[in-house]
């Protein structure tokens, strides 16, 4: 299995044991709507567990995919409130098909404002 069968894999199951694992230890995750990188895994894995909470419903789909020898881009629509929320997930993958760069770019900015929103009420409510 690849690291992005693996990746295809916990946004199926939910499993966030396997989305752990997926993550290498110094894994890097850049958000539409943090200014800066966020570095690790601790970090990586809350964002993205958060993220799949507010985006990862019945209606996200993946609606396109390029690789690359360690990467791939995928493209992702969902509808949340009646605002269509478009991006890409570029990620890059190690050797052992751990994740070690995933990077979230969304539009339009509507969206973008909704995001950022629902992400900041799914983090504060993961640190309770």
């Amino acid at each position: 299995m690849t690291g992005l069968d693996s990746w295809y894999a916990y946004m199926k199951s939910h499993d966030r044991a396997a989305l752990w694992d997926l993550l290498h230890p110094d894994a890097v995750f850049e958000s539409p709507v943090v200014h800066t990188p966020q570095a690790g895994r601790d970090i990586t894995f809350k964002y993205l567990s958060s993220a799949e909470k507010v985006l990862g419903g019945p209606g996200f789909t993946y609606v396109g995919e390029w690789r690359s020898d360690n990467g791939a881009v995928l493209e992702f629509k969902n509808v949340i409130d009646g605002i269509e929320i478009n991006g890409v997930d570029i990620i890059s993958f190690d050797a052992e098909g751990r994740i070690t760069h995933f990077k979230v770019m969304v539009r339009p900015l509507k969206a973008i404002n909704m995001l950022h929103r629902l992400m900041a009420e799914q983090l504060a409510a993961a640190q309770s």
